[in-house]
């Protein structure tokens, strides 16, 4: 006879899933948590690169006859580089699995379940189904919306400053707060900035400080392609991937320059007064991506909150004031009424350091 069952065991399997956030994609981060009398007996998540998946991890760490499998996604049906989840499941004669969400992916959708279903196995959904939404957020936004979870990043003075008149920014928020920065760098697939931030600024964006050499994907905005390749991202373009989002009129010798550089070159169509930020999505979705961090700068952040992309901000607030003549967080939102405002939901407040971050998620997401 099979235990009740606890929601407990799934919100363990979704927090293993998150382990692989901005490691998997374009596969989702899922977690599996194998159960028998009321004693785990094994978990698992998804190994870096997407494979093995977490229920084949959780699976090979113990006997599973007559068990319960939490699994914080459908398990998939299809035959890929490795044969289906709800195969190997029933192989291991699972009694039941139980899920958090039916899987979008057109190759499963429901067949997981179905497979599993049709072997005589019990199969319970959609349990901590909010919150398992909420940690596969962009692999659901890539599948179903062509674009992938979009956090943006800002680092302001109280008065909404991000430099002063000259330019100097360095450093508006203390090491606590950069670090944080590097741990959500970390667990992003991809980082992005524009072009005006890559020039006055020359970042590397890479991970530091916190003893991982897993790197995102560093991604410039540029329509120009208006970069040295003498610049930090050239200069390490072999060492962690660069992207370059361009216009379709950027020079094509400076972008065989980039590519002999390492780096990837992807041609984007226009939009008002910079690169169409709709169709930058949809481009990064098609290469898999399935969350963006975006460190700014303020054109590009402003050109993201028009499009409605934004679905998460970070905002670190620093105890310095800059006043007026000092450069803007944000670009022109070209807004006439305020009704017509980006809107955010509050989701947490914490000091770092001597700083303050806030989390805000845009109203009416998850």
């Amino acid at each position: 006879m099979t235990h009740p069952i606890d929601p407990a065991f799934m919100r363990l399997a979704i927090a293993l899933g998150r382990r692989g956030l901005g490691r998997v994609w374009p596969n989702p981060a899922v977690g599996c948590v194998i159960v028998k009398d009321g004693r785990i007996l094994a978990r698992g998540w998804t190994q870096p690169g997407g494979r093995p998946h977490a229920e084949a991890m959780a699976l090979a760490a113990c006997d599973a006859r007559g068990a319960t499998a939490y699994v914080s996604l459908e398990p998939c049906a299809h035959h890929g580089k490795t044969p289906p989840c709800s195969e190997a499941l029933v192989r291991a004669g699972v009694a039941r699995v139980v899920t958090a969400l039916t899987d979008p992916d057109p190759r499963v959708a429901g067949r997981g379940h179905a497979m599993l279903r049709a072997a005589g196995v019990e199969v319970v959904e959609g349990v901590e189904a909010a919150a398992a939404h909420a940690a596969n957020a962009g692999f659901l936004l890539r599948l179903t919306q062509n674009r992938p979870l979009v956090t943006l990043k800002l680092a302001l003075t109280l008065d909404g400053r991000i430099a002063t008149a000259t330019g100097e920014s360095r450093w508006i928020t203390g090491p606590q707060a950069r670090r944080a920065v590097h741990a959500m760098r970390a667990c992003h697939d991809a980082v992005l900035v524009g072009a005006g931030t890559a020039r006055a600024d020359d970042p590397d964006l890479r991970v530091r400080g916190l003893g991982t050499s897993h790197n995102p994907v560093r991604i410039v905005a540029m329509p120009r392609l208006d970069l040295s390749c003498d610049s930090r991202l050239g200069r390490s373009a072999r060492d962690a991937p660069v992207w370059l989002l361009h216009g379709p009129q950027a020079d094509p010798a400076r972008a065989q320059a980039w590519r002999d550089a390492g780096a990837m070159t992807l041609a984007c169509p226009m939009g008002a007064g910079g690169l169409d930020p709709v169709a930058m999505m949809q481009t990064l979705a098609g290469r898999g991506l399935t969350r963006v961090f975006c460190e700014g700068g303020g054109t590009l952040a402003a050109s993201l909150l028009r499009a409605g992309l934004v679905d998460r901000m970070v905002v670190f607030s620093a105890g310095k004031l800059i006043g007026a003549d000092g450069r803007a967080g944000l670009g022109d939102l070209g807004l006439a009424q305020l009704g017509d405002a980006p809107q955010f939901r509050l989701a947490r407040v914490q000091p770092v350091g001597g700083d303050v971050v806030q989390i805000w998620s845009r109203a009416g997401q998850a």
